[in-house]
């Protein structure tokens, strides 16, 4: 692929952007994927009502967007900048790009009909019941456009998103164009949904005035995509697990295998393919207990009995993969009076081993065969919760250096879309060469004293999640 850059730029520095679930992350990398700046730019999600889950567009998906990409990009000569996010996502926009509507996230009720098939990527169908409502409740919208869209918009004048995040569309998007007839059904022309571009060309350059301006700005990328692209899990034997708001588990395969409640997708490596899926129990439903308990100081978590811990079901907000059962809730098990906040915030730790060891339990008839974890993502700055998750998986988590890792993905597509990578990939030019990227900063082991104690605690969680989907 030719360069596209003007020539005298700063070729080797990109910025990555991530459209977290409670946060905008930015950072800055050179060719190397050396960090040179990073920014966190909080939004917050609502629940305004039972089952919804949604953004506030603007200050999510537009204004820190620009605001972390001003942080990062201040006194560097940027080539490119890419978008990733969580996906499904939904708003309504008017001519301007601006918000006539929340932004629908992943698992809002509105997103739920019978004909979802939440066993596939995607969760199949959600997006278009987004579309459904949306053109009920906004009818006079200019655009319907999921985040990457309202970003790029706000960069560069121009609402598109690639063409790996229009795939999880489907079959709103028939992984070649737009549904016409599906669109019109939910009620919107296909001229507002966002333009698609293929792989990682170029959308436009960033808008005169703002930050980074006339750099090259990609499609962008679904935000674990991009941390799969540099975290180095890409060894038969690997798992990654992504510790964001969402907590993701991927098992790298040899072959295409299925399990039963699981998803199975390419991987960015040549030849392998991954098998697990997103869950709810990850930062958010930790966040949510920290806000439910009084602090725990680090003595008291050092000084737990391993034999005696309650156990969390941890579906505060029900269930994706393996269980796919919006209608859970969380449930507390065995605590009794002599345990404090320090019992009851690693039984929470323990519960997203728990979660992580069952998918890890059924994706093995598929072929995985774990012999690490390869962990990313905010949670990962966590020292309990990383032991935690060695303890009940018994196998060592290798933490990456830079966590914020669907940003430093999407920095390395941004790479890919300003034409410093070259070489021919399955998922276009050189993006399956992020792994030189990867870094890893520390090995959590296995605690022997912890590990029996945990199995057993899992054998129970097991036999406490059947009882609660029966």
């Amino acid at each position: 692929m030719t360069p596209v850059l003007d020539a005298g730029r700063g070729e080797q520095v990109t910025v990555g952007i991530d459209i977290g679930t409670t946060s905008v992350k930015a950072v800055a990398a050179d060719a190397d994927g050396v960090v040179l700046a990073r920014a966190r730019v909080p939004h917050g999600v609502q629940s305004p009502t039972a089952g919804a889950f949604e953004h506030d567009t603007d200050r999510a998906w537009r204004d820190g967007v620009i605001e972390a990409l001003r942080q990062v990009a201040d006194g560097l000569d940027v080539a490119a900048v890419n978008v990733s996010a969580m996906v499904p996502s939904l708003g309504a926009v008017d001519a301007d790009g601006r918000a006539l509507s929340p932004g629908l996230l992943y698992g809002d009720r509105r997103g739920r009909t019978a004909e979802n098939d939440p066993s596939e990527p995607g969760d199949s169908g959600e997006l278009l019941a987004f579309l459904g409502w949306l053109t009920e409740h906004a009818p006079d919208a200019a655009g319907y456009w999921p985040a990457q869209a309202v970003a790029n918009h706000a960069l560069t004048g121009i609402g598109a998103i690639d063409s790996t995040t229009a795939t999880t569309a489907y079959p709103l998007h028939d992984f070649v164009q737009w549904d016409e007839e599906r669109a019109a059904a939910a009620g919107a022309a296909v001229a507002a949904l966002p333009q698609v571009v293929p792989g990682v060309t170029p959308v436009g350059r960033v808008l005169d005035g703002l930050p980074a301006a006339g750099a090259l700005v990609g499609g962008g990328a679904i935000d674990a995509f991009g941390e799969q692209a540099v975290a180095g899990a890409d060894q038969t034997g690997d798992v990654l697990v992504i510790f964001g708001a969402t907590l993701i588990t991927w098992s790298v395969l040899d072959d295409e295998g299925k399990a039963p409640g699981l998803w199975t997708l390419p991987h960015t490596a040549r030849g392998k393919f991954l098998i697990g899926g997103p869950s709810t129990a990850g930062g958010m439903f930790i966040d949510r207990v920290d806000r439910w308990l009084a602090p725990a100081t680090r003595e008291e978590l050092e000084a737990l009995d391993p034999t005696d811990l309650p156990i969390w079901l941890p579906y505060a907000r029900g269930e994706r993969v393996p269980l796919h059962r919006p209608d859970l809730r969380a449930e507390l098990h065995g605590a009794a009076l002599h345990h404090g906040p320090a019992a009851l915030r690693w039984a929470a730790y323990e519960a997203t081993g728990f979660v992580i060891r069952h998918l890890l339990d059924l994706a093995a008839p598929a072929g995985s065969a774990p012999t690490r974890i390869v962990a990313t993502g905010g949670g990962t700055r966590s020292e309990a919760w990383m032991h935690a998750v060695a303890d009940t998986t018994g196998l060592p988590v290798d933490v990456v250096a830079v966590p914020e890792g669907a940003a430093l993905g999407s920095a390395f597509m941004a790479r890919c879309v300003a034409g410093l990578e070259h070489s021919e990939r399955r998922f276009g030019p050189g993006l399956a060469d992020g792994r030189r990227w990867a870094r890893t900063e520390r090995r959590v082991e296995p605690d022997d004293r912890w590990v029996a104690p945990a199995a057993a605690r899992y054998d129970r969680f097991r036999e406490l999640t059947a009882r609660a989907t029966s």
